[in-house]
């Protein structure tokens, strides 16, 4: 099996650091996705749970991107990591089938994999673990996940 990891950039700059990684769409990835952007948002310092919240919503956009985006053909998982003082936002993008109606998609226990013993939660998980989640997509070019979420909201 050939696989394709490559870390295109991870830049840091007077206004924030941003980090982009390309992969195969391989469902084993999917693990791999969330060391990589666990490790990226740690200088956030975030709790285990802000830590646990964004690993889920990443695990969830990765595995969309790569049974829904590319379903069972071979193709590519871009993450874009972005961090601007305290608030990260990650963008999981393939250019897959894309989605014919996004509203319907995001609906709760809603699957496009109805052949698939998928529970069809993963948008409602990105929503509930993230405080922001937009979904961008066109049928026959691919689909973009761009989540954000505030670290360190907390009073002590």
């Amino acid at each position: 099996m050939n696989q394709i990891i490559k870390v295109v950039e991870n830049n840091v700059e007077t206004k924030g650091e941003k980090m982009k990684l390309e992969f195969g769409s391989y469902s084993h990835n999917e693990a791999f996705a969330r060391v990589v952007v666990s490790a990226f948002m740690a200088r956030l310092d975030p709790t285990v749970e802000e830590l646990e919240d964004v690993k889920t919503a990443v695990s969830e956009a990765v595995t969309n991107a790569i049974i829904h985006g590319y379903k069972n053909t071979y193709g590519i998982v871009e993450i874009r990591g972005e961090i601007e003082e305290n608030t990260i936002k990650i963008s999981i993008h393939d250019d897959g089938v894309g989605i014919e109606n996004i509203k319907k998609a995001m609906e709760p226990l809603y699957t496009g994999a109805k052949e698939s013993e998928r529970s069809g939660m993963g948008f409602s998980f990105m929503e509930a673990f993230m405080d922001e989640v937009e979904v961008l997509s066109k049928v026959g070019e691919g689909t973009t996940v761009v989540m954000k979420k505030t670290i360190g909201n907390r009073t002590v």
